[in-house]
């Protein structure tokens, strides 16, 4: 540790549970709160960039070209005779859902002509640089509430001696940002005071004694402390790991592009160990970058901010990103808490430029299970629920911004319209509204759908084929089919229960039962059947009344049968998925195998901690020695 960090207690004494901190002097950055109904003075207008809208207008009549043809067909179908009102209900849920399967297709779609016909040109946003030695200073932080401290410790090692490799490494410095209870906190200042020693740089530590705002409050208070001694800060979650190179590399595009206020990288999931968490692995490393190469295409300067593995102007955010307590009760009022997004818009808004790249050396975690998925998803769905009212509310908001907010809102809401066309259909069926045969989709307008849902998975398949150093890293060609023909069938299973899960959460929330935020549950192995069963009650009871409104309307089962298989196997679903000898198994196979991250395939570090635990005993391995040679 450097010699200029204190250590104190407060509240003093000893007493456990206090705040205790070891910081280096502050350095404090004003930090004001945002004013929402009024825009921000003295931004400068920029003029027009008519290619990046020629890409958002591509992208928007890629999706409505299949959406026109959803809706031709349908009326066609259904409306020879005029439109009834059940007609039009049903009509008013069918095109918008099939428009946002088109857009994330359209998107998909772009970034695999990107990826490929144009070898990821126009999708980072800097050119290579010159291996200039670093000037500012940054901070990185990670924040952690209730999380294994000693996991935490071991990526932060990781990431430390990899920083010890680049040049510029001396230029970081690490921040463990606590919001945990008076329980885990003692827990960690014991093995940080422990483990400080193994560490090549500065790596500081504080707990707060009042966690006011959660993590955006934790990551404010830093700033109003100590962001006036920093140039940047690479925001970071107790699950991530950044390669030194990588964020070398950020710092550097931020000191040659000071418009920037904001990089966001795209990270990869790693540290699966669940069958489940596999299966998401591979899913993400396959699937993501042609989805993420598209997205970053067509948002140009003002891409989207995901809360972590992020590097930050810190001033810039100082000056944009204070955020006000909100009016009201939850879902709507109180402390805002999908603070990225709204961040990421407020950047925008004071003329800061926020932009996506792909990297290869940024990770993080993905929950173990489904239920794990559905807790940190229902968290996500009141943050972005509490969006929708400051999408019109917040003055001087980019267009393109306004347009990010409301998509993340909608997206929890094409689950409840899901479910909503499953019961319009049937139930309409069974009051002899319609005939069965008259108001589903047609094989033409079937085939379409399939295209739009399970092209994206085909078109990344074939860009990983291209390459051979890719589809080696899946394991070759055979074993990466067969994982993408398991996803695509675990997907049709999963995405019920997902659909009812998000409608039940999203009801819940506008009624007012808030999320909790604590520490999220990293690591499981495999779950009790009753409690599953209890836990996925609503799913069997759904599936079972589609299934008697199929019987009762003469409707055929075939095409209502995976969403009913998928309902009533949800418990048996998640207990299975949620094992960790099934997710070895399927390694040991080679299903959903993906590559090694860097640490591990560069023998950085066989295990994440065997090099923090030698270091740990090299004291007490020096005093035998002597010990040794003295006798």
């Amino acid at each position: 540790m450097k010699a200029n960090s204190g250590s104190r207690m407060a509240g003093g004494g000893n007493t456990a549970g206090k705040a205790f901190e070891q910081v280096p002097a502050e350095r404090p950055l004003a930090m004001p709160v945002q004013d929402f109904r009024r825009a921000p003075v003295g931004v400068q207008s920029r003029p027009v960039n008519i290619d990046v809208l020629a890409r958002r207008l591509l992208v928007v009549l890629l999706a409505l070209l299949p959406a026109s043809i959803a809706a031709h067909e349908m009326r066609r179908s259904i409306g020879l005779d005029g439109i009834s009102l059940w007609e039009g209900l049903y009509l008013a849920l069918f095109i918008p859902l099939f428009a946002w399967i088109a857009f994330g297709f359209a998107s998909s779609l772009v970034g695999f002509l990107i990826l490929t016909v144009g070898k990821g040109q126009g999708i980072r946003p800097y050119r290579a640089r010159p291996a200039t030695p670093l000037r500012g200073r940054t901070a990185v932080l990670l924040p952690v509430c209730n999380e294994d401290f000693q996991e935490v410790l071991g990526r932060l090692s990781i990431m430390e001696r990899s920083l010890a490799q680049v040049m510029g490494g001396e230029r970081f410095e690490f921040f463990i940002l606590s919001d945990s209870n008076a329980e885990n906190g003692e827990t960690e200042r014991a093995a940080y005071l422990n483990n400080r020693s193994s560490f090549s740089r500065p790596v500081h530590y504080r707990r707060r004694a009042l966690n006011v705002g959660r993590k955006p409050g934790n990551i404010a208070e830093w700033v109003q402390r100590f962001g006036g001694g920093y140039d940047y800060m690479i925001v970071l979650d107790a699950d991530s790991v950044m390669s030194g190179q990588t964020m070398a590399r950020l710092a550097a595009d931020m000191e040659r592009h000071p418009h920037v206020g904001l990089i966001q990288t795209v990270p990869s999931i790693v540290g699966a160990s669940t069958f489940f968490a596999r299966w998401q692995q591979f899913a993400s490393r396959l699937f993501g970058p042609i989805s993420a190469a598209g997205m970053i295409w067509w948002t140009g300067s003002e891409g989207m901010f995901w809360g972590h593995n992020a590097i930050l102007r810190t001033r810039a955010f100082a000056q944009s990103c204070g955020l006000p307590e909100l009016p009201g009760r939850a879902p709507f009022g109180g402390h805002i808490m999908s603070h990225d997004m709204i961040e990421a818009a407020l950047l925008r808004r004071h003329g800061w430029d926020v932009h996506i790249v792909m990297a290869d050396d940024s990770f993080e975690e993905f929950p173990p299970s489904l239920p794990d998925l559905a807790t940190r998803d229902r968290r996500w769905c009141q943050g972005n629920i509490q969006h929708v009212p400051l999408i019109p509310g917040i003055a001087g908001l980019h267009s393109v911004s306004r347009f990010q907010l409301l998509v993340g809102a909608s997206a929890y809401c094409t689950s409840p319209l899901w479910l909503a066309l499953m019961l319009v259909v049937l139930g309409g069926a069974v009051a002899g509204l319609w005939p069965p045969s008259a108001i589903l989709p047609s094989g033409a307008l079937l085939a379409l759908t399939a295209v739009l849902l399970f092209g994206p998975k085909l078109l990344a398949m074939v860009w990983a084929l291209a390459d051979p150093a890719r589809r080696i890293g899946f394991g070759g060609g055979v074993r990466m089919t067969r994982g993408v023909v398991a996803d695509i069938l675990l997907s049709i299973l999963m995405a019920p229960v997902s659909m009812l899960t998000q409608t039940i959460n999203l009801f819940g929330i506008l009624m007012g039962r808030k999320s909790s935020w604590n520490g999220q549950t990293r690591d499981r192995d495999g779950m009790a059947m009753l409690p599953a069963i209890w836990l996925f009650k609503w799913h069997i009871l759904l599936g079972g009344l589609l299934t008697v409104l199929a019987v009762k309307s003469g409707t055929s089962i075939g095409w209502i049968m995976p969403v009913v298989v998928g309902l009533v196997l949800a418990p048996f679903f998640a207990a299975f998925t949620a094992r960790k000898d099934w997710g070895e198994r399927m390694a040991a196979t080679g299903l959903f195998e993906v590559a090694e991250p860097w640490w591990r395939t560069q023998n950085f570090q066989k295990t994440r901690y065997r090099q923090l635990q030698l270091d740990n005993a090299r004291p007490a391995l020096k005093g035998l020695s002597k010990a040794a040679n003295d006798g």
